[in-house]
């Protein structure tokens, strides 16, 4: 997994929890990194569900309630760090529909061994888009959050339904639906 993922994550969790967190995180993880990232390294996932999972330990949160709130932390990186995929988008339906085709490609030119989840797209109605992810990894809780910042960051308003279409979470259906 990128280090930009491990070093936003600590952002994060300092930020939410304050820096004694992120010193108790590093300190009580058996990290093969040590807990040192940078943004253009590459480190095992289980380092990240190491961090995860002392971070619910230590905060009384639940995983998917973090996840989700690290989905929009993250996305307030993105368009702060790469103004250039929301500056041509007139809503969240023209980034979120974008994923595959126009938005992973060019994270791959950054990162050529990225392993990013699949969406495929379907836009149902104009204020309806199905979005079905795909990842071994299982953090659809994450993409939820993602899609939930995107929404705000245009000011829309709208409802996500989820639906897990395997018994692994592997495979999650978003229903996204504007709302006035």
């Amino acid at each position: 997994m990128k280090g930009v993922v491990f070093t936003e994550y600590l952002e994060f969790v300092e930020k939410s929890f304050g820096y004694d967190m992120v010193d108790q995180l590093i300190t009580s993880c058996d990290l093969k990194s040590g807990g040192i990232y940078t943004a253009v390294g590459s480190y095992e996932f289980t380092e990240l569900v190491q961090l995860l999972t002392k971070t619910c330990e230590l905060s009384h949160k639940q995983p998917e309630y973090l996840l989700r709130k690290f989905g929009w932390h993250l996305f307030g990186f993105f368009t702060e760090c790469y103004p250039q995929f929301f500056t041509t988008a007139q809503s969240s339906f023209d980034i979120l529909s974008t994923l595959d085709d126009k938005i992973h490609p060019e994270v791959l030119k950054l990162y050529p061994d990225a392993e990013l989840p699949k969406f495929e797209i379907e836009r149902k109605e104009e204020d309806m888009l199905v979005m079905v992810y795909r990842s071994s990894r299982k953090m659809s809780d994450f993409a939820e959050g993602l899609i939930e910042a995107c929404l705000n960051h245009f000011k829309e308003k709208g409802t996500i339904e989820t639906e897990q279409l395997d018994a692994h979470g592997e495979v999650v259906r978003f229903t996204v639906t504007k709302t006035p």
